[in-house]
């Protein structure tokens, strides 16, 4: 099979996730651009891919990185490193975070906690708690080990409900 069938496919079935990810971690701002970064550093790194590891978890690992530089660029240029998404534009899936967090007032300010939180705990919070990998899927795409995923989630949880003031129900 063909690189482009191959990173064709993988982007039918696990574009939405992606997009959603980099939103709850960069913003909506160049989410787009970095979708579309995040397949060409995949096709451009097809050879060096492991065929039996699972390609959720390798592409997730890369908008993982590519949201880590993005942020970065953003301080770098003395900008916020996270910019609310602004509710006007909508992403392509319907399972989109404003329908995820349903935007009511507590789910802003849940979602602007998880913002605050450091990079880390937003990571793990975003993998395990909103889009529901396993430990072993959030370890491989952090390159962390289960343990250490397993105590930073349980970490990130309790920092989440002390920004909360207790109000966190998972």
């Amino acid at each position: 099979m063909d690189k482009e069938r191959i990173i064709a496919e993988w982007f039918e079935v696990y574009s939405d996730d992606i997009y959603n990810f980099l939103i709850y971690r960069v913003g909506e701002t160049d989410v787009d651009d970095l979708l579309q970064e995040v397949f060409i550093k995949s096709m451009n790194g097809l050879d060096s891919y492991e065929g039996n590891a699972n390609p959720k978890t390798w592409l997730f690992s890369i908008a993982r990185h590519l949201a880590i530089d993005e942020i970065r660029r953003r301080q770098h240029h003395k900008w916020k490193s996270v910019i609310p998404f602004d509710s006007a534009k909508t992403p392509k899936s319907e399972e989109t975070p404003e329908k995820l967090l349903d935007l009511k007032e507590e789910n802003k300010k849940l979602y602007g906690v998880i913002q605050s939180l450091k990079a880390n705990y937003r990571d793990v919070l975003i993998l395990r708690g909103i889009k529901e990998f396993s430990v072993s899927e959030t370890a491989e795409i952090l390159g962390w080990t289960e343990n250490k995923t397993r105590s930073t989630y349980h970490r990130a949880k309790q920092a989440l409900k002390k920004k909360l003031g207790g109000q966190f129900d998972e």
